[in-house]
Formats: structure tokens, sequence, C-alpha cells
């Protein structure tokens, strides 16, 4: 196996697959690095910039060809939730960690790890000022709504609110360094040493099964979870596998696989991130954007069952619930141009999954709904809406009734990514038996995350915020003698 090395050119040519070829079995390591990064999303990326910032070597390898499209950093709608920013300063918006750290455990009822949890908000504002600073990531706070659980406007995205648009910006910052050579397709099977005296190496593989040995006295996990995996899915998160997978096909649970040759300790295997609006059959994610305006989700029978301000994430179970695993999102044209600057939502018009009503009876044709049910359903809506209270459902976050004329996309419930792995402390370092394994770090969806157990607990921006928030400090933990 050959690595492509940083030259001068361009990114994109310079991240281009490795020709397969055979290299002789050798006793010695075949390549030496100070760290070895598996993984090259979000977590991976970030963690790579870390570390060779402060001057190490590293190689980052990548399993699959096809990262730049289908890692769930380049599928998300690239929101980084951040508290103290200077963004935030000049929006005359006040937060801090402590009052982030508070909503965090809220929303997941006090059960999320408080000490990583700690640590991604405190590191948060310093990740987003990072990243537009040191690597020209264009960073923008989001005010034209928020999302729920969150008590101050804290998500930070790219312009058009496209994960891939980041992602493409990560790499491009890696492009720029010369002491990191980036391996795809390459996938990390072993890491060497053991739980007492830390990492010695690691084991890279290509898809032609040739194998070569890296020698590095550090590992940052970074494959993200297990959501690719129908049988661990079905094992420790029964509730949503029978749902659609929305994320990448690289997520098949390999640092679980890896942390347990170091006996790591697990933890959240059942948490994960869902989402209750992946637009059906395009499977284009619908922003949520369409709920917060005002937006409410029926079934085909034109009822609403569900408070859908609650979140994306605990809706996706509910929507799953209905006659045929599908509901319809219905807003107006109010909302439609308010979802505009998202590039999913520009997605899912030229999928032509966005669907237009003049008036309630067309509606309700689109949707195979009684007229008179659909109608008496947005009536109770837009009567809570118009006097600011709590409907049936409990929902009283109502921006404004919906009126015609309408739209209408059929969607689905829909698993993006497991929130559970191994356990981490506040520096990225795995733990096994609750102390730090010498040399061995987890970000992102490999990592135990800070959404607590289940679907509910999952706050906008939490796999994000792993992710590059875990993959800042392991980069900045690797080789520490402290």
């Amino acid at each position: 196996m050959r690595f492509v090395e940083n030259d001068r050119e361009p990114p994109v040519s310079r991240c281009r697959t490795i020709p397969d070829q055979t290299v002789p079995a050798a006793h010695e390591p075949d390549l030496f690095a100070d760290v070895v990064v598996a993984g090259a999303g979000g977590a991976g990326l970030t963690a790579a910039l870390a570390a060779a910032e402060r001057g190490l070597s590293v190689v980052l390898v990548e399993a699959r060809e096809t990262f730049r499209e289908d890692s769930n950093t380049a599928m998300s709608t690239s929101m980084v939730p951040a508290a103290g920013t200077r963004q935030q300063a000049a929006a005359g918006i006040d937060d801090d960690p402590q009052l982030f750290l508070s909503d965090v455990m809220r929303k997941t009822h006090d059960a999320a790890d408080r000490v990583v949890a700690t640590a991604l908000v405190n590191v948060a504002a310093q990740l987003v000022h990072w990243l537009e600073d040191r690597w020209r990531i264009p960073l923008g706070l989001v005010t034209d709504f928020n999302y729920a659980g969150h008590s101050r406007h804290r998500c930070h995205s790219v312009p058009d609110r496209a994960g891939s648009t980041l992602h493409e910006h990560l790499l491009a910052a890696i492009g720029r360094l010369d002491n990191v050579l980036l391996g795809c397709p390459a996938r990390l099977v072993d890491v060497s040493g053991n739980a007492a005296d830390g990492v010695t190496g690691a084991t890279v593989e290509r898809p032609s099964g040739e194998r070569e040995e890296v020698g590095a006295r550090s590992v940052i996990l970074a494959t993200n979870g297990f959501g690719a995996s129908p049988d661990l899915v079905g094992q420790h998160c029964p509730e949503i596998a029978g749902g659609l997978y929305f994320g990448g096909e690289g997520s098949t649970g390999d640092a679980l696989a890896l942390g347990e040759l170091f006996e790591a300790d697990l933890a959240y295997l059942d948490a994960y991130q869902g989402h209750g609006s992946v637009a059906h059959p395009h499977g284009v994610l619908l922003t949520w954007a369409a709920v917060i305006h005002g937006g409410v989700l029926v079934n085909r029978a034109g009822d609403r069952f569900a408070d859908e301000s609650s979140g994306y994430s605990e809706l996706a179970r509910p929507v799953l619930e209905q006659p045929g695993g599908k509901a319809w999102m219905v807003y107006d044209e109010r909302i439609d141009d308010l979802c505009r600057p998202f590039a999913d939502y520009q997605r899912c018009l030229e999928a032509g999954a966005v669907l237009a009503a003049d008036g309630i009876e067309q509606l309700a044709h689109l949707i195979g709904a009684p007229t008179a049910v659909l109608a008496a359903t947005l009536e109770r809506s837009a009567a809570a809406a118009r006097a600011g209270t709590a409907d049936e459902f409990g929902r009283s976050d109502w921006a404004a009734p919906l009126a015609p004329p309408y739209r209408a996309v059929r969607v689905t419930g829909a698993l993006f990514h497991t929130q559970g792995g191994l356990c981490v402390d506040g520096r990225a370092r795995v733990l096994s038996q609750g102390v730090p394994i010498p040399g061995l770090f987890a970000a992102g969806g490999s990592a135990a995350g800070i959404s607590g157990h289940g679907a509910a607990g999952y706050l906008a921006g939490n796999g994000l915020l792993s992710a590059l928030g875990l993959g800042l400090l392991a980069g900045r933990s690797a080789l520490s003698t402290d």
C-alpha cells in the first residue's frame, strides 16, 4: 500500500484513491507516524488538523472512497453549537458554557456524561473561532430560528447550511499541510499495545486484503458509530431498527471492535439521533426548520399525532408508527420561503419532493386524506397558534398559523447516527475500567456522546460538537505527557 503524500497538488487530487499495489511484507513497520487517525469525516479531519498544528506527523486513513458524500458530517446541516462566541456577542446574545451545559442536562434528564459534556461546552467557542481563524472556515450564527432544547441561538453554520460544504473546507485545510498523509481506501483493522502500556502501532488494510504496519504512539478512532450495521442496531437500538438508515455506510462499529482489544469501557449504546422528516421516496432531508417556523406532521388519515416542536430526533419513531411508516409535513408558502437558504431544502425542491396546493381540498387530495378531517386538524393547530396556547399534544411553540397556499412533503422516520460508544474522558482519551489508555483516543460517533439514552436526549448539533470538539481535544492531547 502506498500513501498519497501532501505535495502541492490541489486537495481533491491529493485525496484521490490510492492505486492497489502489493507491497512486500516487512518485519519492521512500513511507516511511522506520531499519530494515526482512522476516519476522514469531521471528527478525523479535525483531529488530524489539531495534531498536525502541533508539529506532529499524522497518517490519516479512510476506508471508503465515497467519504466525501456519505460521511455523517457531509450529510449533516453543519450546525455546530457553541456558547460565548464572538458571533453571539455581535448579535447581542448573552450565553455561556454553563447555560449550554444546563440545556444539555435538561434535554437528557441529567443522563448525559457530565465530564464529557462539560469538556465539550467549554471547548465549543474555541472550536468555532479556531476553525474560522486558523483554517479559514466561515461559520455564521444561525438566528432565523432556534432548535428545540437550546435556550439561546448558539448553532453556527457555513453559509449554505450544508455539511458537505463544511466537510470540503476541512479537507481543503488538510490539503494545505505537509505533515499529514491521507490513505484512501485503507481501513484500520488492528491497534497494537495493551490497556496498561498503551498504543504501539496500528495495522491498516486495503480492499485487496493487503495489510501494512504503521508504527505510532497515538491512535485516534474517528470511524463513527454502528448505524450501518443492522445487527448492532437491532441489538442496541431496537426501537429504530426498522427505520430508514440515513447515515454514512462506513459506520459499521469498527471502533467498538478495536476498543475491545483494549477492554475499553462502553456506554450509552442505546442512544441515537433519529429524524422525523426524510422525504420519501426521494431520500432527501427536509429541514426541520419547516416545523420550527410552524409546520405540522399529519398521517394519511389527516390527523396529527405528536408535538412536533419537541425535536426532530424523538419524532423519528412516531412517524414510523404511522400507517405505512410515513407521514406528511404540511406547511405554507411563508415557511417555504424561510426554508430556501438550506441546501437540503433546495435538494428537496430539485427532487420534486415539495408538492404545492392552493387550498385545503387540493392538499387533502395530495395526501389522500378526507378533506373534512384534514381541515379540522389544521384549524385546531391554527387556533392554538393564534391564541399562543398549547394544543392537545402540548405544542405551544407556534411561529404563526398556517394559511393557503400550502406545501406538503411525504416523509419517513430515519436513523442518522448512533450516540453510544467508547467511554472517553474530558481529553477524549479512551477509558478502560475508568482509567485512560495511553495513546488511544476516540471522537465523534466512535465515542460515547452527550445525548443520554434513546433518541429524546439528542440536542441539535450534539453529533457535530462531539465530532469536531472531541476531535480537537484528541488532536491536542495526542502525545501529551501531562
